[in-house]
């Protein structure tokens, strides 16, 4: 057994990573929130009941649809009133959030409605994918880290205990004969343990270069922001080891979709965004970015990075890091498609029963996936969206065949 090699104290640790990404990027005030009075539109909206779009985002790329749904028009489009996606810096107390009604609409990692709904009761519907792919790993110039193998003896942050990096990231560690523990930082750790821990997106690249901890995984901008602003390398893309996974998701209360014209009109105007993103990558990036429309705390090059660099002379496996195994699935580094596949809830309700987080996780254990995907997973809005749009075919991924069916591609 090995000590850990930085010394730190938890409490050092904490109060270090806690000074987060703003120590990067000049002082940029992540805990700063969006005022609820910035109106998309004004007045009654007309394709209900008048009630505005509420939504929160966490500030990645994640959020792409729900921030341009708004910032486009696209709700105003479908006669509903939208205020401006408010900022929210950790998961919990957005889930919160939204469980307590301060927001009718937000994205969330894939599997916490898994948990609100079945650990927590709460009547989550998940309406869309936000997403496909768009995160990574990415560790520390001096970590160590060249491969997975690596991983042993090693500190890696993660966004959230219910989320696809925790899925994934483990699924990685078990193929490689790699334990998974969960324990305090100065606690001792093999070569062949890696310890986990929940930290915030923001904090992840200013922990690593200060070398408090080796690595993490997380969605984008932060992948980016550890290569451009701490020297960070990527060692793999998540859409490389699971072909276009799905990570976040737009969610709804289950009485909001009781008013179908309301509910439909705002998943459309949430497709409609992906598939404007989809084409539109780099003014996208720009709205997004600090030098934009300010909803990430970013400059633009990081964001442009973020959303659309993804090229094997860099990332490959011949002369670049090694992101990029499986240039033939011709992935992307983040991608759209809102069609909430069974198949991928099957897979990913089946990992999370051997994944391991902190808390009561029993009630994984009855789940079958087939129930989740009926009682979780409300498609017909996308499907409609889809039609209207003209065809789920245009997205990522997508068999123009059979656009509703596809199989998991997962290679680690």
């Amino acid at each position: 057994m090995k000590e850990n090699k930085s010394g730190l104290s938890r409490r050092t640790f904490i109060r270090n990573s806690a000074l987060g990404l703003g120590a990067l990027v000049g002082g940029y005030p992540l805990l700063q929130g969006c005022s609820s009075g910035d109106k998309g539109s004004s007045g009654a909206d007309v394709a209900g009941s008048g009630k505005a779009v509420k939504s929160c985002y966490l500030p990645i790329t994640d959020a792409t649809p729900i921030i341009l749904a708004h910032e486009l028009g696209f709700y105003k489009e479908m006669g509903i009133a939208s205020e401006r996606p408010v900022l929210i810096r950790g998961w919990a107390p957005m889930a919160e959030a939204f469980m307590a009604g301060r927001f009718n609409l937000t994205h969330l990692l894939a599997p916490i409605p898994v948990y609100m709904k079945y650990s927590k009761g709460f009547p989550v519907k998940v309406v869309a994918w936000d997403h496909i792919n768009g995160s990574a790993i990415t560790v520390g110039k001096n970590s160590g880290i060249t491969s997975y193998k690596d991983l042993g003896g090693k500190q890696i942050a993660i966004p959230y205990w219910y989320s696809m990096h925790n899925v994934i990231i483990q699924m990685i560690a078990r193929e490689y004969g790699i334990e998974t523990v969960i324990q305090d930082k100065n606690a001792s750790l093999s070569d062949r343990q890696m310890n986990l821990f929940v930290m915030a997106p923001p904090d992840m690249p200013t922990a690593m270069a200060s070398g408090a901890i080796d690595g993490y995984i997380v969605a984008e901008p932060f992948n980016a922001a550890g290569e451009i602003l701490a020297e960070g390398r990527i060692v793999r893309f998540t859409g490389d080891v699971w072909k276009n996974h799905p990570c976040c998701v737009a969610v709804m209360n289950e009485k909001d979709l009781e008013d179908q014209v309301w509910s439909h009109s705002v998943i459309k105007a949430l497709v409609k965004a992906e598939l404007w993103a989809l084409n539109n990558a780099e003014e996208a990036a720009h709205i997004l970015s600090k030098d934009g429309a300010q909803y990430l705390p970013l400059p633009e090059k990081v964001v442009k990075r973020a959303m659309m660099k993804y090229d094997t002379e860099t990332y490959g496996a011949n002369g670049g890091t090694g992101a990029i195994q499986h240039p033939d699935w011709q992935a992307q580094r983040l991608s759209y498609n809102p069609y909430q596949f069974e198949s991928a809830t099957r897979h990913m309700v089946e990992m999370m029963k051997q994944t391991k987080m902190e808390g009561d996780t029993a009630f994984l254990q009855s789940l079958d996936p087939g129930t989740v995907q009926r009682e979780l997973m409300y498609t017909a809005g996308v499907e409609a969206a889809a039609a209207e749009l003209g065809g789920l075919a245009q997205f990522a991924g997508v068999d123009p065949a059979n656009p509703f069916t596809r199989e998991e591609v997962i290679a680690i």
